[in-house]
């Protein structure tokens, strides 16, 4: 995350300067990118850290776990914002396009598709267990296609001089990104509000468990994920069997599903209001 930010805010310094030089909406519009790239990676590389090495007082038991949602909630605040203000802009533009020169355009094209694939490489790996990098990975494979689409207007200006063609092709990239930013924040609300993770079937989960040999009945199921790659789940299980034996059973099902972290109330049938034998 380190190398990525430095690479990617060395990058942004050059397309912004060149897009300012030259008047390139279609540039200014991927440098906007580039800098919620960098805003991406640096607030995420901090929330890793403050994941692994933060607090973990009795007031804050589980961390700052939870700094890496945010982070993503704010990157995808970024890029609507981004997106937003190209979008203005290129209206603007519409009936009075600049002359804007091909070959810078292409020139650091070429560099963003060089930068954007070396850190893509560099986040990939790690995109699918931090919701902070993912939000990271996202934005670089989003300015990725914006750097192929401003070599497209690059070679399309030089070759029709259309003055268009970087109108175009900043609308297609603004229009590209809102989405999958809209996909990133939900992901992150749908984890601030504690919803069930979406690949877990909570109704599957409680029959499963009303399953397990002994169980009579199932309760104060809650399934629910702190960060990505960390499920979280509770619940109470009436039982008239050997208690232990159950609780081994339900850890045994709860492993295979994915759910590691989980805390198993069981209850014997004969417990008035229950709650008398934990683990």
């Amino acid at each position: 995350m380190a190398v990525a930010t430095a690479l990617l805010f060395g990058f942004f310094v050059v397309e912004l300067t060149t897009a300012l030089l030259i008047g390139s909406i279609a540039l200014l519009a991927d440098a906007g990118h580039i800098l919620t790239d960098v805003a991406a990676t640096f607030m995420g590389l901090c929330a890793l850290l403050l994941a692994k090495r933060g607090s973990t007082s009795p007031g804050r038991t589980y961390g700052w776990h939870r700094a890496e949602v945010f982070t993503a909630v704010a990157n995808a605040v970024l890029l609507v914002g981004v997106a937003t203000i190209i979008l203005r802009e290129a209206i603007t533009r519409i009936g009075r396009a600049p002359e804007v020169p091909g070959v810078p355009m292409v020139v650091v094209a070429l560099a963003g598709l060089a930068t954007n694939a070396v850190v893509a490489l560099l986040l990939r790996s790690h995109s699918t267990q931090s919701l902070a990098v993912k939000g990271a990975y996202m934005e670089v494979i989003a300015d990725t296609v914006g750097s192929i689409g401003v070599l497209i207007a690059g070679v399309v200006t030089i070759t029709t001089h259309w003055p268009y063609a970087d109108v175009v092709v900043a609308v297609l990239v603004a229009m590209w990104v809102l989405p999958r930013a809209l996909s990133l924040a939900l992901g992150a609300l749908r984890i601030l509000s504690e919803s069930s993770p979406s690949h877990i079937d909570v109704e599957e989960l409680r029959a499963a468990l009303g399953a397990v040999d002994g169980v009579t009945d199932v309760h104060d199921l809650h399934v629910w994920t702190l960060v990505p790659g960390k499920d979280m789940v509770t619940a109470h299980l009436t039982s008239r069997a050997d208690s232990s034996r159950v609780l081994h059973d339900a850890q045994a099902l709860l492993h295979a599903r994915g759910l590691d972290h989980a805390t198993i109330q069981i209850e014997r049938n004969e417990d008035v209001g229950g709650c008398a034998a934990g683990f």
